[in-house]
């Protein structure tokens, strides 16, 4: 990993993840399980178990660190990509 990335990665990290003990940490490690779907189970305290399925994910769309600081959340770009659009000539 070069150095900028792991600095943004300590820089955006909350001071409670304490990643120095990781043998070999990976950014991203389950990125392509997370896009195929997965399932997570609930445990509620009356003792019941729940399993919410999320489906496959082809419509994430991850931003750079260097990009994301502008762009709080999916409002922010969406909004911005619509304006761009209206530039875009239309074919008829």
């Amino acid at each position: 990993m070069n150095e900028k990335i792991q600095n943004e990665l300590e820089e955006e990290l909350k001071e409670e993840y304490d990643l120095s003990q990781l043998k070999n940490p990976v950014r991203g490690k389950y990125h392509q399980r997370y896009k195929s779907g997965y399932s997570v189970n609930i445990h509620h305290e009356d003792g019941t178990t729940t399993v919410e399925n999320f489906p496959k994910q082809d419509d994430v769309i991850v931003l750079d660190p260097d990009v994301k600081q502008y762009f709080p959340n999916s409002e922010a770009v969406n909004s911005t990509l619509r304006s761009l659009i209206k530039l875009i000539p239309q074919k008829s």
